[in-house]
């Protein structure tokens, strides 16, 4: 089967961003994909605006530090401690519905699809609101920047250095936990160091934390000065050295472009194209965007086994349809409530290897409701849903919070503006709108077949008809795939 020119823009705008938005669905029988990607690249440039929700020390710092003591602070009370936990945890609330606000308006689609990979990559739980919006900026500025300055920034944020307890990291009592994830998760990928690399880096990063303000601190009194043997090298290396070591491993260029490859492409790598990119990643100075270049503008990129055959990530489900049929959320809160009862709430990876993704977003309970979204929010319907009961996730909400959240949305949750959405279509005969709307909103080849779907169609107007198409085709299973 030919992949048509729509269905090839669908597919870069589904990868390279969240999906396509009403305002410009109309035009993608036309424009090509090279003329897609300069746009992506072109509104991805600018300098990200900062998305704030704590200013400072007193809004972010204290708020949610478990070990307050440790900060200096012996004079809060438990009372105090309980309520700074709680401001933070409403603080990362707004973090993640002003991100996700940005997934679905902003026009630099590119830039925030990749730093919600990275999101996932340097994966981070700190309860502490100030310590994640400063990560969460650092992600997004060099979202498509340079990997090696990304690791760097990631790897000296009080976010990581706190998550990865490398603040205990002192000469003489080494902590090896940020010297792993750094080798494991970050850079390498297991089973290319050995225990003794971890043991002789984790010397390296001693001396590596933060101050009272939250900005990082080389404290040379907890560094090890003697010689460390890492990846074959010795010397008397610092944190720094040691991530130098480690971004000279071609291995870390195939590591992370693997990675990208199952999360853009196809989860299946293909492995003769991961070390072709690999190469030229690493001969480009770790060059993301050029990475990006070579996926995006491929030819085999747009081949039909690469073409809605991945499982959209929670964010992706909610972001694309909110894309496609621009809402007025009246209700912030039952995006939250999504994000938990589907598994993935940003700010809340599930431990230090971030969300698994792939078929690990399914399963019976997730799928029912994922079927069911599309309804909630056009229909404005009553949500009762429960949320999956793991508290360590789920921002320390357990029963109560649970219930205080579903109340919130009982009230329905989006008014949809349909005006947008039927410009797409203006142009396009009545015996020919069925196909064109399914064209628009599914990527697989295979779906319910039209005869069956006509059935379920309300059809006593144009407006009726385009709309309970596409919410019907919405709730379909092939919707879940991009």
């Amino acid at each position: 089967m030919a992949v048509s020119n729509r269905l090839k823009n669908q597919h870069l705008l589904w990868r390279a961003g969240f999906g396509p938005m009403a305002e410009n669905a109309a035009n993608l029988d036309k424009v090509s994909q090279k003329e897609l990607w300069a746009l992506l690249l072109k509104t991805s440039n600018k300098k990200p605006e900062k998305i704030e929700v704590a200013q400072n020390l007193v809004d972010g710092l204290f708020k949610g530090i478990q070990d307050v003591a440790q900060m200096q602070k012996p004079e809060l009370t438990k009372d105090q401690q309980k309520q700074i936990r709680e401001q933070s945890r409403e603080d990362l609330k707004n973090l993640n519905i002003r991100w996700l606000e940005e997934m679905i308006n902003n026009e630099a689609q590119l830039r925030e699809k990749m730093s919600l990979f990275w999101h996932g990559h340097f994966a981070c739980r700190v309860i502490n609101s100030y310590f994640q919006q400063e990560l969460l900026q650092t992600i997004r500025e060099n979202a498509l920047g340079n990997f090696k300055d990304l690791l760097r920034e990631v790897s000296k944020s009080p976010s990581m250095l706190q998550f990865l307890n490398n603040q205990q990291n002192r000469k003489k009592k080494p902590n090896e936990n940020f010297a792993r994830e750094v080798m494991e998760l970050f850079t390498m990928g297991r089973g290319n160091y050995t225990e003794n690399d971890i043991k002789e880096g984790a010397r390296a990063f001693t001396g590596w934390g933060f101050n009272l303000k939250g900005e990082f601190e080389f404290r040379k009194n907890q560094h090890d000065e003697d010689s460390k043997t890492v990846l074959g090298k010795t010397g008397n290396f610092d944190g720094d050295d040691v991530l130098d070591i480690l971004l000279e491993q071609k291995q870390t260029a195939k590591f992370i472009t693997k990675k990208i490859y199952r999360y853009f492409v196809n989860d299946q790598a293909d492995d003769t194209k991961v070390e072709w990119l690999s190469n030229r990643f690493y001969q480009n100075g770790y060059d993301i965007k050029k990475l990006m270049e070579d996926i995006f503008t491929s030819e085999w990129f747009y081949e039909e086994k690469n073409i809605g055959t991945k499982i959209k990530s929670p964010v992706e489900l909610i972001a694309g349809i909110r894309r496609l049929l621009p809402m007025d959320m009246e209700n912030d809160q039952a995006q939250l409530l999504f994000q938990r009862a589907l598994g993935q709430i940003l700010f809340y990876p599930p431990n230090v290897a971030g969300w698994p993704g792939g078929k690990n977003w399914i399963d019976s309970s997730s799928l029912m409701l994922r079927l069911r979204i599309p309804q909630i929010l056009t229909a404005n319907e009553v949500m009762d849903i429960q949320p999956k009961v793991d508290d360590d996730v789920q921002m320390g909400m357990m029963q109560a919070g649970a219930k205080k959240l579903r109340d919130a949305v009982k009230g329905g949750t989006a008014k949809t503006d349909w005006t947008l959405v039927n410009k797409i279509f203006e142009v396009v005969p009545r015996e020919k709108l069925l196909p064109k709307i399914t064209e628009t909103v599914l990527q697989t080849k295979g779906h319910i077949p039209d005869t069956l779907l006509d059935k379920y169609l309300n059809s006593e107007s144009r407006e009726n008809f385009i709309k309970s198409a596409i919410v019907n085709l919405m709730c379909t299973p092939e919707y879940q795939l991009c």
